[in-house]
């Protein structure tokens, strides 16, 4: 398969998959998810040797994004993009599959490439642990934190997941929710799915209310269709839960779907949260209470940080980028 099967079955010219596959703008949110729904259905990976050979004297900074689909991951590329392009650095985009190994990934880009600096959007500490340490340029990591492991190369700017997990999970607590279930994600340590699990159940523990795993909680990937199937999953085992708490809003606007299809209604028959603030979850029906990220503050503190670290040899910087609670329309308060 390459970029003209992708042309043919998503509907859109070449230059529009062209811009998409390189994280380009001037291109629709309809185009883009349409184009790398494609991608993803077909496990599309690009002619990387042609296209390093082609772009390697025009192209200084890589981003790597992980996963196709979240939301949250689109804007803040968009921003990162722009800010390096009014700086005039060149960059080009790698897709990647939410659970690939993206310092694999930079190795392979490194050595056919050689970039001036590399940016991950979303990354797995222990891939970084186990292989970063041959990455040999600037490198941030932005949405996780990796400030425990030391490079010299690497900086992270993050949320901090568990305080904002414990926090809207209280908030449902607050409401009276008293059977509250979690959907997405994975139990892996290390995951920002893990870090917002434990956040989670902190709040429940505050709270006195048990939160057992195998009957209140469904794995899934980041994605509307996964969202979907979870709650689905969830409610069939639990149907007393009152409130679900999605650890993604893409995984929450599935999930919402998912309730009005079996005949309930949010919040009047069950309350439902997110995570990451898209602008999507303002624009839902009802509203989604979400953690909004500052995907503003993110993009911009890890590319002033990559281009001081391009320019100079400066330690690096972890910071945690502040949150808000925006509490919304679909979650009803039983007390």
């Amino acid at each position: 398969m390459d970029i003209r099967d992708i042309a043919r079955l998503s509907g859109y010219s070449l230059g529009t998959v062209s811009r998409v596959l390189n994280g380009r703008e001037n291109v629709s949110e309809r185009a883009r998810a349409r184009v790398l729904e494609v991608v993803e259905a077909h496990g599309y990976e690009p002619n990387e040797n042609a296209r390093f050979l082609k772009m390697q004297e025009a192209t200084s900074v890589v981003v790597f994004v992980k996963g196709t689909r979240n939301m949250l991951f689109a804007d803040i590329l968009e921003r990162i993009m722009s800010q390096l392009a009014e700086t005039g650095e060149q960059a080009c985009v790698s897709y990647l599959d939410e659970d690939a190994d993206e310092v694999r990934s930079a190795l392979r880009f490194q050595q056919i490439r050689h970039p001036k600096g590399m940016i991950f959007l979303g990354g797995d500490p222990a891939f970084f642990e186990r292989s970063f340490a041959r990455i040999e340029v600037p490198c941030v990591l932005i949405t996780n934190t990796v400030s425990d492991l030391g490079f010299r190369n690497l900086s992270s700017f993050s949320t901090d997941d568990t305080a904002a997990a414990r926090e809207i999970v209280g908030w449902l607590g607050a409401c009276g929710h008293e059977r509250i279930g979690i959907i997405g994600g994975s139990l892996t340590p290390g995951q920002i799915s893990y870090r917002r699990l434990m956040g989670a159940q902190n709040a429940l523990d505050c709270a006195g209310i048990d939160l057992d795993f195998e009957r209140d909680y469904e794995p899934c990937r980041y994605s509307m269709e996964a969202g979907y199937e979870a709650i689905v999953r969830l409610l069939a085992r639990s149907p007393d839960i009152t409130a679900v708490f999605a650890l993604g809003d893409v995984i929450a606007l599935g999930a919402a779907r998912a309730v009005f299809d079996m005949g309930r209604r949010i919040p009047e028959d069950l309350s439902l949260a997110g995570f990451d603030g898209i602008a999507s979850s303002q624009f839902s029906v009802p509203r989604l209470t979400t953690i909004c990220q500052d995907s503003a503050q993110l993009a911009s503190r890890g590319v002033v940080a990559l281009l001081r670290a391009m320019a100079a040899e400066v330690e690096p910087v972890h910071e945690v980028v502040p949150f808000k609670l925006y509490k919304r329309e679909s979650v009803r308060p039983l007390s």
